[in-house]
């Protein structure tokens, strides 16, 4: 009997991946993340153009817009490539998805392993979401309050450069806030997340999503609470897709046991 329970665990280490074999599979979709971003880069480098338009609307659209100015010869190829490294990346997040969902599968149950697409789909939507909401609802608040901050005497020409990178750091960060509800999704499904928690904690939520606003927005009171409401919708949407998905994990765990 014990010799066949240590036969048993040594067939079951022997299934398990060593560590150097974790870093070589990391390291795999490490790289193949790399190359596709590489690859969508090249993709959009040929339309940053018609990118640099989109993105500069925003500020075009303002009565009497700053007027946007590159000072370095290199300057606009420059930021050609970091929208292009944008685009590449929001482009890529699928594969992106998939390479780390395909990272963490292995030791996720063979039940749990038929959720990842739609996870991975779900989280696309997720960060897609997220920039059409910086784009349409807090760029078209914040610019227009920061550039009231000038005065008759100073008036605001700005870098493309640093016009660019502020656009793009709103819009990203807006992407990554708004994968909390497919992040909650996949945790409860896998069982480790329980709407309880979620509830118990919303209280601290609260007071970490202002800190969150005040760090990751300009430094006005607008802007922060243009920030903060989202984040607190996107926490009770959290609390409702968990309690959702656990009630019907719980319903389908009682019938299969009858």
């Amino acid at each position: 009997m014990n010799f066949k329970k240590k036969k048993k665990s040594s067939a079951t280490n022997s299934n398990e991946m060593p560590f150097l074999a974790h870093l070589e599979e990391l390291r795999w979709r490490i790289l193949k993340s790399i190359i596709a971003v590489f690859v969508m880069v090249l993709i959009a480098f040929p339309f940053s153009k018609q990118l640099l338009e989109i993105l500069t609307y925003p500020n075009n659209r303002i009565l009497n817009p700053p007027k946007l100015i590159f000072l370095h010869p290199t300057g606009m190829l420059m930021v050609r490539f970091g929208i292009a490294i944008a685009a590449g990346i929001i482009l890529a997040l699928p594969v992106l998805f998939y390479q780390f969902w395909q990272f963490v599968t292995p030791g996720l149950l063979p039940k749990e392993k038929k959720f990842v697409w739609p996870v991975i789909a779900f989280s696309t939507l997720c960060f897609l979401l997220g920039i059409v909401f910086a784009y349409f609802v807090m760029l078209p608040f914040i610019l227009p309050f920061l550039y009231s901050l000038g005065t008759e005497a100073i008036t605001p020409t700005i870098n493309i450069n640093d016009y660019i990178g502020f656009i793009s750091r709103i819009i990203m960060v807006s992407g990554i806030i708004f994968e909390l509800p497919a992040l909650s999704y996949f945790l409860t499904r896998v069982g480790i997340l329980k709407p309880y928690y979620l509830k118990k904690y919303r209280r601290y939520a609260i007071v970490i999503v202002f800190i969150l606003a005040a760090i990751l927005t300009p430094p006005d009171p607008g802007s922060q609470i243009l920030m903060a409401l989202p984040l607190l919708l996107l926490y009770e949407i959290s609390i409702w897709i968990s309690v959702f998905v656990y009630r019907r994990k719980a319903k389908k765990e009682v019938s299969q046991k009858a």
